[in-house]
């Protein structure tokens, strides 16, 4: 519906309603635009008879921070208005009952129809919904929304080293059921909640448990539930009749057998059944909702990390925000999460932490379909209120993230915090609340905070089932080395406490290239590439030999957009991704890992960039996961050299002045080339 004119879009959403009325099962409208747009408050911006002919036509996502969050210093924080017309045909089935669904307003939302309020919500990052039926009239409709990402005392995040884009972020919809239907008001969530009680070789066992709520008279129904493997094949049905009493919800619980299930292996064999729950009204289909499942089991040893379905399983990962492109933010869809997604599968990754706060549906879908281990957390980061409201607001955004995504088969680990700076009474009372309001949720899966700047040992850091740290020796402080160390002397005080890394890093300019590099300041303007590269050889070599990691997470997956940052070749941009913020290029550090993880054969050629380079003696170096490499400067075979640590080295490669074709190639198949310019 991009860039239609606002009567025909508005007539094509009647359509749609008017087809969804006949058929009387669920739809969904998407509603992308045409909207109007307001960078600011606007005094009776919500009454139906307000004019704003004026104001920007957009479309969503969108975001007023693009570029102002991506360039660095002060960025708009304050109100925008969204504006646009429902029509609602006069026929319209009687008893229907319409939800605008939200993915994502940043970071508060006041939803008005027709200059009714239908509803506020404080959190930018979860779907949430209204019930608009009581509001619609026959004809037209307007629906006015006022999008505030102002600093709020009770609302998370209080801080954190990222932009708060402000806006209609994610996608919004028009939902229309059956007056009984699947419960839509229940946090986001789908309204179904599925628990494996029992899973061995010969059959799993399921407890399913699905909220409905009737608007109308008492009703006879019945739920059919089906599920389908992978390849689409019926599994099982079960039919269960239901009695709704009259404008009431109510909870059915079923039992599923599932007979020699077939597991969800990770990336080796991420299989997924589909569920498909159906609320029949006699043969006519009234309301219906289908669910990715994934049949597996996960724990966690201190000793011999992540285990999956019984079997150690290493995670090893990125760090991943939310998708965004340069001048767009996050304003981004469904097909720039896919392409993220598949330059980090490229690396031989099996997990990833989705920071710092709860990410667009697509991240969890695919991470489902390419068997990636998840890491989820709220946006409790950096800053805490002690008051009762932001308590309330941080359970809310828990609850909201474990009910709208615990049925994905990916999700492993519920975050409750990151780096909050200080170490005392009310902070650890905190996460141990969360903790256990988590445990509360989902007593299944487990629970992490990343903890920094306090003692390892902190009761702060040991308020949930996972122990994860935050640490960067080499760049902020200490060497590359302390990383060993340190991790032998905290496993050796906790044995019992399963420990992991939640971030490591260094920064790297793909414009800066200095060979060999100089240790650069954090915060300064000059981030060598080379340097980032040396930084992730010492850590990724020290983490391979400690099995004992439940999950290592590198910091970061691509550079991403932080107004507070003026450092390396930018302002704005955390620049410790593996791959630029652009997507464009691809650091040496992210071959470096994928030799380290990946199973595909590959050589990369380090230090790529560093051309023109002066003539004379060099070293030369290579990433490969061969186990020796072969080494050719202008065709003349300099040398073979063993790979040790994913690392081989040419010490003394003689560079004369002009065009030099540079060639490795691994004993496995795979090679690299590339061409430098030599000077005098």
């Amino acid at each position: 519906m991009r860039g239609l004119p606002l009567v025909r879009a508005a007539l094509l959403v009647a359509g749609l309603l008017a087809a969804g009325a006949a058929s009387a099962m669920r739809t969904t409208t998407l509603l992308d635009g045409p909207w109007r747009f307001q960078r600011a408050d606007s005094a009776g911006a919500a009454e139906p008879a307000f004019d704003d002919t004026a104001w920007q036509r957009v479309t969503l996502p969108h975001t007023w921070n693009a570029p102002d969050g991506e360039v660095g210093g002060a960025y708009h924080r304050g109100a925008g208005w969204y504006r646009r017309i429902i029509d609602r045909p006069a026929g319209a089935t009687p008893g229907r009952r319409q939800f605008l669904e939200f993915d994502g307003a940043t970071l508060a939302a006041d939803v008005w129809v027709n200059g009714r309020l239908a509803g506020r919500h404080e959190g930018g990052y979860a779907r949430f919904r209204f019930d608009i039926t009581p509001l619609l009239k026959a004809g037209r409709n307007v629906l006015a929304v006022r999008v505030d990402n102002s600093p709020l005392p009770h609302v998370a995040p209080l801080g954190g080293d990222f932009t708060v884009f402000g806006g209609l972020v994610r996608p919004v919809r028009l939902v229309e059921t059956d007056s009984a239907h699947i419960e839509l008001l229940d946090h986001g969530s789908p309204g179904v909640k599925v628990d494996t009680e029992a899973l061995v070789a010969a059959a799993a066992r399921l407890s399913v448990q699905v909220d409905l709520r009737n608007h109308g008279a008492a009703a006879e129904r019945e739920l059919l539930l089906t599920l389908r493997d992978g390849e689409g094949q019926v599994v099982l049905r079960h039919r269960q009749p239901v009695q709704l009493a009259a404008t009431a919800a109510q909870r059915a619980s079923v039992l599923l057998h599932v007979p020699k299930p077939r597991l969800w292996q990770g990336v080796h064999d991420p299989h997924l059944y589909r569920l498909q729950v159906e609320l029949l009204d006699g043969r006519r289909v009234g309301d219906s909702v289908q669910l990715p499942l994934g049949l597996r089991r996960f724990d966690v040893d201190p000793q011999r990390g992540f285990l999956l379905n019984g079997r150690p399983y290493p995670l090893h990962g990125v760090n991943y925000f939310h998708a965004g492109r340069p001048g767009r933010g996050v304003a981004v869809g469904d097909a720039e999460v896919d392409e993220d997604l598949r330059i980090l599968k490229d690396l031989g990754l099996t997990a990833l932490r989705l920071v710092h706060y709860q990410h667009p549906p697509r991240a969890y879908e695919r991470a489902d379909e390419l068997g990636l281990v998840l890491w989820t957390e709220i946006p409790l980061n950096a800053a805490m209120q002690q008051t009762p409201a932001f308590r309330d607001n941080l359970h809310q955004q828990l609850r909201e993230l474990v009910r709208q995504n615990r049925h994905h088969a990916s999700v492993a680990v519920w975050g409750v915090g990151n780096e909050v700076y200080r170490a005392d009474e009310p902070i650890t009372r905190l996460l141990g609340e969360l903790h256990a309001l988590a445990k509360q949720e989902d007593p299944s899966r487990l629970t992490s905070y990343a903890h920094c700047c306090a003692p390892d040992d902190h009761p702060m850091a040991l308020q949930t089932d996972l122990a994860s740290y935050n640490r960067y020796w080499g760049w902020y402080d200490g060497q590359f080395a302390d990383i060993g160390p340190w991790a032998d002397r905290l496993h050796a005080k906790l044995p019992a406490r399963p420990i992991g890394l939640g971030e490591y890093g260094a920064g790297a300019s793909v414009l800066q290239q200095q060979d060999p590099p100089q240790r650069p300041e954090p915060g300064g303007r000059w981030h060598p590439e080379q340097y980032q590269a040396l930084f992730h050889e010492t850590y990724a070599a020290e983490i391979s030999r400690r099995p004992f990691f439940w999950g290592r997470f590198v910091w970061l997956g691509f550079d991403h957009a932080s107004a507070g940052r003026h450092e390396g070749d930018a302002t704005g941009i955390n620049d410790k991704g593996l791959v630029t913020y652009d997507r464009r290029y691809r650091k040496d550090a992210y071959f470096l890992y994928q030799a380290h993880w990946s199973k595909e054969p590959m050589v990369h050629i380090a230090s790529r960039r560093l051309s023109p380079r002066p003539a004379g003696s060099v070293t030369l170096k290579a990433y490969s996961n061969a186990r020796r490499l072969t080494l050719e400067v202008s065709g003349r075979v300099v040398g073979s050299a063993d790979v040790i640590d994913r690392i081989a080295t040419w010490p003394g490669v003689v560079l004369a002045p002009g065009r030099q074709q540079i060639v490795v190639r691994g004993d496995h198949g795979a090679g690299d080339s590339v061409a430098w310019e030599v000077t005098p």
